[in-house]
């Protein structure tokens, strides 16, 4: 399938659970509109009707028997909907796309974390996303023992969901893999401390899309 020439930008957050990348896609959606910005936010597992359905199925707590493998596929199943359905038309229509997850948390949770071999992962990926890869990555980086922490307090009216249940281990395996995929590609992958004051990290964001936006010259 030949790639063709995209008028947009695309920027991922990701960061293990409780870092807080919704609130962050959000207000950095707000920043960016502010400044006259044509924006889309969307997120994974979803972002269509489809992924939504898909979404149900991954956090449900209560399928105790999914295998490694068979998460990888629906996550990937997911993702190749919201591509066609939802990021590559507002990259065409140039829009920044600011996704809650993409492609590096599969890397650390279904590879890193849940131990299926890279080698396969890539691979799947690369056929899903057909190249398609985040211009700018802002990685949350905070101890899975405060991010889970901030998930219980922030979640006392429901139950975890299959990944926030995970024991302490799984979601060191996972910081782990995110700050190793941060150093191996320094130059997309920007991390932000992301243990204190959502107002501290937020400008640390801001400030580093501003500087990625002049250095590309990118007016929308």
């Amino acid at each position: 399938m030949k790639k063709k020439k995209l008028k947009g930008i695309f920027i991922t957050l990701e960061g293990g659970e409780g870092c807080g990348k919704t609130t962050h896609v959000r207000l950095l959606k707000e920043y960016l509109l502010s400044q006259g910005y044509s924006v889309l936010k969307t997120h994974e597992p979803g972002g269509t009707e489809i992924g939504g359905r898909i979404r149900e199925v991954l956090l449900d707590p209560s399928l105790v028997g999914m295998v490694p493998l068979t998460e990888l596929l629906l996550y990937l199943a997911s993702r190749a909907q919201h591509i066609e359905e939802t990021i590559m038309p507002a990259l065409k229509q140039g829009k920044i796309v600011l996704c809650d997850r993409f492609s590096d948390s599969t890397f650390a949770y279904q590879s890193c974390a849940r131990g299926i071999r890279m080698a396969w992962v890539e691979g799947f990926n690369r056929i899903v996303t057909n190249g398609l890869r985040p211009s700018l990555t802002i990685l949350l980086d905070c101890p899975p023992e405060i991010g889970l922490s901030r998930v219980r307090a922030h979640n006392l009216a429901r139950n975890l969901d299959r990944f926030e249940g995970e024991d302490l281990n799984f979601h060191r395996r996972v910081r782990k893999a995110f700050r190793a995929l941060a150093r191996k590609e320094a130059g997309r992958i920007k991390v932000v401390d992301a243990r204190g004051s959502v107002e501290r990290a937020q400008k640390d964001i801001r400030r580093i899309v501003d500087a990625f936006l002049q250095r590309h010259h990118w007016a929308g």
